[in-house]
């Protein structure tokens, strides 16, 4: 298998598009599981687009699930003053949480899954501000794989 730390966006859209969801869920069940999460959200800035969020302040949190141990990766995305930074950890009240599973994360962030059909499957939960739930897919515009 590939490594996926190392991939640009583009590459990783691509390689989630064609990795089977046996790989996948190997992968965020094993021990890279961290690595490729935080690499993820290292590159998020890439792919935002603060043309659409305008004066939009927000603090979405993202729960992360299926982990070997049957817990959850916590990280928080802050989007202000046309930046988006993300962290580890969950320090302040989000506006938004998202909650996922690994695989459906992956492919989720690498444009491979939309928002809605996740939501409407209920593979995606969502909490929080009903506004920027509908206004949080169209903030990024992840390469397709």
């Amino acid at each position: 298998m590939s490594d996926p730390t190392t991939m640009s966006p583009r590459e990783l859209a691509v390689f989630v598009k064609q990795t089977p969801n046996g790989e996948l869920r190997r992968l965020m069940h094993g021990p890279r599981r961290t690595d490729v999460i935080e690499e993820i959200f290292t590159n998020m800035p890439q792919v935002f687009r603060a043309d659409r969020a305008g004066a939009l302040t927000a603090v979405i949190q993202w729960r992360i699930g299926d982990r070997p141990d049957g817990g959850v990766d916590v990280y928080e995305m802050v989007i202000a003053d046309g930046a988006c930074v993300s962290t580890p950890g969950n320090g302040r009240h989000p506006d938004l949480t998202l909650s996922l599973g690994g695989v459906d994360f992956l492919n989720l962030v690498t444009g491979n899954s939309h928002a809605v059909a996740l939501v409407m499957r209920g593979r995606l939960k969502t909490k929080g501000d009903l506004a920027l739930t509908a206004k949080f897919p169209t903030l990024f515009d992840p390469p397709r794989g």
